[in-house]
């Protein structure tokens, strides 16, 4: 955790969550199966993903995979009791030891979507060289502002400190993956290529980024993709129609909702809420179970 005035802010508010009873309340739909809970970490500490986890196996949640999730969405399968899904996002270098190796100490299956191009190049994720680059005064803007530009406009900046700048790679190696792909217990889905803001791309590389990586890794692997995560959570029609063309069954977005019984929770527009690697373990927790974004629109708070 770092010690700043956010951090000991949420902290405080953190714990008020807990003590005034609304996991109890999660924890009493889940049980119901009104609700299934999908949550998303990037590059979690084993210590913070650990905790994440022994937590819902001790409260009685089941973890599912996005196969059986995938069954409940298209109604073949009820709602289940106490369920939650684990999905993480880029394929940082550190998740096989702090995301695999749990999930094998726990027997619970995680999903793990991959962006292959820093993967195959051994290169840093292009945030790492915008962050780098601020830091050196090699550029004006920010990770966020970049999000917010033409893809054509992103590349230029992020290539022009690749010039100048050399990082160590993020991300996992292509044995790597082939290896943890062989566990029962590890899906491994697409993050797509080069992990773009896919709503700022043309339509070409946008149905490309989305495409080329599911075959490449599955090529990798040698087995199907099925599932799809969206880059910052950023998509839009266009892009649930390329999915549905390279026939993916499931896309993860980042809207903190949960996956609602009778809220007829879409395919290609599944909701999670995300664990931050820099903040408390209670906040983590709030943030897992769904409290710390109560949203007033949805049914768990009626």
């Amino acid at each position: 955790m770092t010690y700043n005035a956010r951090n000991i802010i949420a902290l405080f508010l953190s714990v008020y969550f807990y003590i005034s009873g609304r996991i109890r309340v999660v924890k009493k739909k889940a049980i119901k199966g009104d609700i299934i809970i999908s949550v998303y970490f990037h590059n979690p500490s084993k210590r913070l993903f650990e905790f994440i986890v022994r937590w819902f196996v001790k409260n009685g949640f089941q973890i599912i995979s996005p196969d059986q999730l995938h069954q409940i969405l298209i109604g073949n399968k009820p709602y289940p009791s106490s369920a939650v899904i684990l999905t993480v996002d880029d394929g940082w270098k550190e998740n096989k030891h702090c995301i695999v190796k749990i999930a094998k100490k726990y027997k619970i299956p995680v999903t793990i979507f991959i962006t292959t191009s820093p993967i195959e190049t051994g290169e840093a994720f292009w945030w790492s060289y915008i962050s780098a680059g601020k830091k050196n005064k090699l550029t004006n803007y920010t990770v966020n502002e970049l999000k917010n530009v033409t893809n054509e406009k992103r590349i230029i900046e992020v290539n022009k400190i690749k010039n100048i700048i050399k990082l160590n790679k993020d991300a996992l190696t292509i044995d790597e993956v082939i290896e943890i792909s062989n566990d029962k217990l590890i899906t491994i889905g697409s993050h797509t290529v080069s992990h773009p803001i896919l709503t700022k791309c043309t339509d070409s590389v946008s149905k490309f980024e989305i495409s080329e990586s599911k075959e490449i890794i599955s090529n990798w692997i040698n087995k199907p993709v099925k599932y799809f995560a969206y880059p910052n959570g950023n998509y839009s029609d266009r892009e649930i129609n390329y999915l549905k063309q390279s026939k993916y069954e499931l896309a993860f977005t980042t809207v903190p909702r949960y996956i609602e019984r009778n809220g007829k929770t879409d395919q290609y527009s599944i909701p999670r809420f995300d664990v931050l690697e820099n903040v408390s373990l209670i906040e983590n927790l709030c943030r897992a179970t769904g409290v710390w974004f109560r949203n007033k629109n949805s049914k768990i708070w009626s």
